[in-house]
């Protein structure tokens, strides 16, 4: 039998999670729940658990999971939200929102990705996902508005057609800044006018596409 590294995952939630000052408990059991070995390579899984981001093929990775976690608490979800992410990668970070929300509408721009995220998603029985292929940037429009919103890739700013997306009273976080190293923001809406919140230091993927980064030279 194969292992489901039961302990492992324990071991993150405590030793890199709980520690980091992480309380809310959905988010630390969701975090119990998902197996994120099976989210990465066959060669990586003796590190699924590690406290670091590991590469998943297309020059994409799949985030620490402290970040995973951080960025999930942000959103604050009771259950009943749809909710947006921009760039489903390995789809892990749609399993452990899958969790927490009613219904994860999920964005990739590589076809490749798009294809394997939702064959492990589906087969993994998260069946409250739904992954679809294309421009993330421009959110996804056809399912909106959205509860919340996370962008699991950095973009030089906020992405105006995700903003118009988001229910009035919603929360969007991103990473926000250049190559290398970005800022988490938290976005919600004061007085009508939406204002970020900036926390940590983060280093992301670039988003691609038409309100992301266009190509590797900008």
């Amino acid at each position: 039998m194969p292992p489901d590294f039961a302990h492992e995952r324990e071991q993150m939630v405590r030793h890199q999670i709980e520690k980091r000052g992480i309380t809310n408990s959905g988010v630390l059991n969701a975090m119990r729940t998902v197996p994120r070995h099976l989210f990465v390579p066959l060669e990586m899984r003796e590190q699924a658990y590690a406290d670091y981001p590991l590469p998943i093929g297309s020059d994409q990775t799949i985030s620490q999971p402290y970040i995973v976690a951080f960025m999930t608490a942000l959103l604050n979800l009771t259950g009943s939200e749809k909710v947006l992410e921009i760039g489903t990668g390995s789809g892990y970070q749609a399993a452990v929102l899958s969790l927490l929300a009613r219904e994860v509408v999920t964005v990739e721009y590589l076809p490749a990705l798009a294809r394997s995220a939702g064959d492990t998603l589906r087969d993994l029985g998260y069946l409250n996902v739904t992954v679809h292929q294309g421009d993330g940037s421009l959110g996804w429009v056809d399912q909106a508005p959205y509860d919340a919103i996370m962008v699991t890739a950095s973009a030089p700013k906020a992405p105006e057609p995700l903003l118009k997306q988001l229910k009035p009273e919603g929360r969007m976080v991103l990473p926000v800044g250049g190559r290398g190293v970005q800022w988490l923001e938290l976005w919600q809406q004061e007085n009508g006018i939406w204002l970020p919140e900036v926390s940590l230091p983060v280093a992301f993927v670039p988003l691609r596409g038409a309100f992301g980064w266009q190509d590797d030279h900008e």
